[in-house]
Order: C-alpha cells, then structure tokens, then sequence
C-alpha cells in the first residue's frame, strides 16, 4: 500500500481534513474526532489522518469524566469486528475505530486492527495499531515481536532491526530476536548500500559521504566522535527546517544515545510542543529520562553518602538533596501512572502500577483503592495483594495485613521469590503484634530455602541463641 498524503485527498475530503485539524485547535475533540472517521471512511489509507483521530480519542480521554462503574463495550465490538474480517476486513477496520474511540488503547482491538489492515492491504495501519499499543507498554515483547515481522514485511529494515533491538534489551536471551535481528542489520546494510539495486560499481560509491553518514547513524552503538559528527549534521537540518518532527525527534535520540539526557529531554520536548502535547509515546520519553537523569543523581548522593562520616560538612545538604531527588522521582512515576490510568481506566494491570508508584511514595492510603482493584488482575493478583498488605500495615491495620497476607501466601505453593516476600512481610506483621512463635514460623520456612535472604537467618539463629541461654 502507498500510504495517502495530504496531497493525495480530493478538494472535499482537504476541506474536512482543514476542518478537523482547526476543532483541534479549538479543543473541540468530540467534533474533530466526527470529521476524521468520516474523512476515513472515504479515504482510509489516509495514515496521517488516523494517527491525528487516535490522539484527538487520547486527549477527550484524558478529560472526560471517569465513573467508577464504567463498563467497556469493548469485547462485543471486537467480536463482531473479528466475524465481519473473514469477509469483509476493510469494513472491519472501520467497525474497529469505534471501538477505539472510547479505549484507544484497548489491546484486543488494536491488535485486531493489525490483522484486519493486513488483510485489506493497509500494512501501515497494522504499523500504527501496534505502536499504539508500544505507547502505553513499550517493553510489551509479543507486541514487539509482532512489530518487527510486519516492518520485515514491508522491507523496512531498519526499524526491523531498532525493534529487535529493544526486545534484547528487555530479554537479553530472547534467541529467536537475536537471530532475527541480525539478519534484519544484514538486510539493512544491502539495501542502504545498494546492492540489491545498483547496476554497475560507480552507483555504489557514487555518494560516499551520504553512505558514511548513513551507516553511522544505523550503527547500533556510536562512538562519541561519530555522535557529535551525526548531532551536528541533524542541527544543522533542524536549522533548516525548524518545524520538522522528525529532525527534533532525531537530534533527541542522538544526545539519548550520547546519555547526555538533559539535552535529549529539551528536544524530545521541543518534539512534544510541535505535536502540541498530543503524542504520547513523546511525553513518556519525556519521562523515562527525567527518571533517569534523578537515578543518576540519586546514585552520586548514595556513593558520597557512603564514603563519608555524618559527622562531614557536607552531609546533611547531601542527605536532603537525595530526599529531595526521591521525592521528585516518585511524583513522576505517579504523574505518568495516573495519565495511564486516565487513558485506559479498565486496565488493571495499569491500576496496579498507580498503586505500586503510590507505596513507592509513602502514600499508603491512596495505594489501597488501586490495589484492591488490581487484585482482580491474575498476572497482579499475588504483587498486589502482597503490596495492599504492607499498605494495611504502614497504616497501623495489623488485622487486615495479617489476613491479606495470609491469602496471598496459601495461593503460593512453591517458595519462589513472591512467596518469601510475602512470608517476609507476613512475620513482620505478626512480630508487630507480638505473636512470636507465628513470626518465627515465617521466618524458618524461608530459612529452609534461602539462608541469605535479607535478615532472616539472624532472626532465626538468634530465637535459639535464646532457648540456649535461658530466660
């Protein structure tokens, strides 16, 4: 499929796109939101159009009102969209974008969007739906697998090989992303230096500057030479073209790679106020290295904490600094939670996340809500029910912790390291009232299998150091 521009719409469809672009402007999302899926409708393999509906859904999303009872029609649209793709996939593609209206990011939907945009032709539009879905769980491998086999697909190589990359950062054993990616960077390495097309030598070394700019720039590690060379050439094309997306987008992933994060987050900022805040995937960028610009800090802090007495002058304002860095990194991972939960307030692997990033922060008593919700999420249940029990405990409800606890810790048959966790925190909370023998309990079965896990092998060589000595 060659993907419709702009250029390609008739003189009505450019009025609705001038239309729908304009309420945006406006903030009038719901109207804007109309306009597209009609423009769509006529014209579907307007990419740019579908790209612009879907943050239009995201940000009326963010701001409508959320009821606690709120039930997702989602499934019964997925169904019927599923029946109508062994006949029809173009018209299920359509009948897909009303489900996404409401959940955008609804995993069944989008990924049933890729299958039905495959289907009718459209493989960038199955492209989109999965980096839709990368937005909101970037690290997500199937999806990322999944990815990398379309972009494999439509020859493009070198996002082939970028996704490949992603997946072994997140599973360095993953094998089969491995091998798929070198041969994705062995594909990519023919095409961009031509031979797959060139007729005679000369076209292969007819540019050779643009040849060595380019293979630096697919390289997977830069060294800091070659960085500063590619930073300076895509300045110099932002300079140019200052509106470009994709040069600001560029020269943030350079000084990324570089680790030099705080110019990175200026760029990808910059990206972000192009978009008028509307991509997603740009904001969570944002974020990610904000994070890791406070984990640095937090690290330097620790290192001179531990290299020095309390007594040294310094100290103190070390000490407060670090409180401070910990601070700021909490709120940001609560900030970029509850904006997830937001968007998708169904999710509850997502609910879990707002409650781990509140626990994180001390905020025990907003934790248990988004907790207890998230209990209803098998793959959280056991985390969850693990966390909502220390919450019950901070907040001084010994009982509910003992009986939280309990449960999660009899759904646990193996002594993998969930169970010992919770064992752990299970005998602290009998310690707390005085239930001595029920505490040691806990603490022996963990002793059984992990003599080195966190202080229980004093606490339970020291209960018969006591029996020893007598009282």
């Amino acid at each position: 499929m060659a993907v419709k521009t702009e250029k390609d719409l008739s003189q009505g469809l450019r009025a609705l796109w001038l239309k729908a672009m304009a309420a945006i402007e406006l903030q009038n999302f719901g109207y804007a939101i109309s306009l597209l899926q009609e423009l769509l409708k006529q014209e579907p393999e307007f990419l740019t159009g579908r790209q612009l509906l879907r943050r239009a859904e995201v940000t009326k999303g963010k701001s409508a009102k959320k009821s606690f009872f709120n039930i997702s029609t989602a499934p019964i649209g997925v169904m019927k969209a599923q029946r109508e793709m062994k006949t029809d996939p173009k018209r299920a593609v359509e009948m897909l974008e009303d489900v996404l209206e409401m959940e955008p990011y609804n995993r069944q939907a989008n990924l049933l969007l890729k299958e039905a945009a495959v289907a009718a032709g459209w493989p960038e539009i199955g492209v989109f739906a999965l980096r839709s879905l990368l937005e909101e769980h970037p690290r997500d491998v199937k999806v990322l697998h999944e990815l990398g086999g379309l972009y494999h697909q439509l020859g493009d190589y070198e996002n082939e090989v970028e996704v490949y990359n992603q997946i072994t950062a997140t599973n360095p054993l993953d094998a089969q992303a491995l091998r798929l990616g070198k041969d994705a960077l062995a594909r990519a390495s023919m095409k961009r230096g031509g031979w797959t097309e060139a007729e005679s030598y000369r076209d292969l070394i007819k540019d050779k500057d643009e040849a060595i700019s380019l293979e630096q720039q697919s390289r997977i590690r830069l060294t800091g030479e070659a960085i500063d060379q590619q930073i300076a050439e895509a300045y110099a094309r932002h300079q140019a073209e200052p509106e470009s997306l994709d040069f600001a987008q560029r020269l943030g992933a350079l000084n990324e790679k570089k680790e030099d994060f705080e110019a990175a987050i200026r760029w990808y900022q910059y990206a972000a106020d192009l978009t008028k805040g509307l991509d997603t995937g740009l904001l969570r960028k944002i974020s990610d290295l904000k994070i890791k610009c406070l984990e640095r800090e937090i690290a330097a802090h620790e290192e001179f904490l531990s290299a020095h007495s309390p007594t040294d002058k310094l100290y103190a304002e070390k000490s407060e600094q670090l409180r401070a860095a910990k601070t700021n990194r909490a709120q940001i991972h609560i900030a970029d939670a509850q904006e997830r939960v937001a968007r998708n307030p169904t999710d509850l692997q997502l609910r879990f996340e707002l409650g781990e990033s509140f626990f994180n922060a001390g905020r025990f008593r907003d934790a248990v809500p988004e907790l207890q919700r998230a209990r209803q999420n098998p793959h959280a249940r056991l985390k969850a029910m693990n966390l909502l029990g220390c919450c019950y405990g901070e907040l001084g409800m010994l009982d509910l912790a003992m009986k939280q606890l309990e449960e999660a810790s009899q759904e646990i048959v193996s002594m993998d390291a969930m169970k010992k966790d919770i064992l752990y925190n299970l005998g602290i909370v009998y310690e707390r009232r005085n239930e001595t023998e029920k505490s040691l309990a806990c603490m022996k079965q963990i002793y059984e299998v992990d003599y080195g896990y966190r202080d229980v092998a004093g606490r339970v060589e020291s209960s018969y150091e006591r029996d020893v000595s007598g009282p």
